[in-house]
């Protein structure tokens, strides 16, 4: 018994090209998968003829084949696993490239099981690429005695102290250490311009809270009044723009920022013991010393620096310094106190 069956308007548009197909016919006609008994082939006789029509060009002509039962079944069983594959396989409908055209390569990352790369860990044997600098400012001598603030008339910020705050314009600590100092690096690293996050500055108990703020050119303070007395801000720049705003309380906070470096002292003209430092730095290599005196400037590529340190009462100095990747270099800094 046979099948025929006839393609009246030429081959079907499949996916796979007509090669593959008769590849894949040849194949089946080789392969019985549901007769394996020759009783149960010999059992069917009859010649019955199929006409399986599809659409294709008019031009072409009509073909036909004839396959036993079994080669039938075969190759409708082929077909179906083709379409799987077709369906399954990333980019299969896309491309009507020939199997035969598909190198071995490219065959093998068709086929390879979607499994996420796994980041290796960094080698711990190779060396780091930069270096840092750690340190201590500290003064000699006898700093200069200054008097208490006296907030009397303004009760609702002396309700804040128990004593009369100092003045911040020399704090000292232990071992004489010296705080708001600014630290930087004051040649050897390129100017930046990238953004960094926003700082803050409030106004509480008619201080200005910190002292000395360090930030990049075009970096952002929010100025925040926190009292309910007003305030204002009289930041008194010479290389950028001067202004003074007044602030009520409950007002909502409002950014400025300076496009040039520059050392910028800040005062209140209703309170005229409100005084802070706006230290505008061209690169993000800086710190501000701690109650400790402590500075410390990471994360700086191999090479020659000037380091730079800045008080606002006692001036500043510089000191060279050669970085070595994989080091943290030391460096301190001492000043001559002022008796007056």
């Amino acid at each position: 018994m046979h099948f025929q069956y006839t393609y009246r308007y030429g081959p079907p548009r499949l996916p796979y090209s007509k090669d593959a197909v008769a590849a894949i016919l040849h194949l089946a006609s080789r392969v019985y998968l549901f007769f394996p008994c020759r009783e149960s082939r010999e059992a069917l006789q009859e010649e019955t003829v199929f006409h399986l029509a599809a659409p294709a060009s008019v031009s072409r002509e009509a073909e036909t084949a004839t396959l036993s039962v079994p080669r039938v079944i075969s190759a409708f069983v082929l077909c179906l696993m083709a379409l799987s594959l077709y369906v399954y396989v990333p980019s299969a409908s896309g491309q009507a490239t020939p199997l035969s055209a598909v190198s071995g390569t490219a065959a093998a990352t068709l086929f390879t099981p979607d499994i996420t790369a796994l980041a290796l860990p960094a080698d711990p044997s190779s060396p780091p690429s930069e270096g840092s600098i750690s340190g201590r400012v500290t003064f000699e001598g006898t700093p200069a005695k200054y008097k208490s603030i006296d907030m009397s008339p303004e009760p609702n910020c002396a309700k804040f102290y128990t004593t009369p705050p100092m003045p911040e314009g020399v704090v000292t600590g232990a071992n004489n250490s010296l705080q708001n100092v600014v630290v930087y690096v004051s040649a050897g690293a390129p100017d930046e311009t990238a953004s960094a996050p926003v700082v803050t500055l409030r106004q509480r108990g008619c201080r200005y809270t910190p002292h000395v703020i360090a930030i990049r050119v075009n970096q952002e303070i929010w100025v925040q009044n926190d009292d309910t007395v007003t305030h204002t801000v009289h930041p008194m720049a010479r290389s950028n723009k001067e202004w003074n705003r007044s602030q009520p309380p409950g007002t909502p906070p409002f950014a400025i920022k300076y496009d040039k470096p520059e050392f910028i002292r800040v005062r209140c003209e209703l309170h005229p013991w409100m005084r802070g430092i706006f230290a505008v730095m061209k690169n993000s290599h800086f710190a501000v010393t701690d109650d400790s005196g402590a500075f410390s400037l990471p994360a700086l590529p191999p090479g020659k620096y000037t380091i730079t340190a800045w008080h606002e009462t006692y001036g500043e100095m510089s000191k060279e310094v050669v970085i070595t990747a994989g080091e943290t270099s030391s460096l301190s800094f001492v000043f001559k106190a002022k008796p007056y």
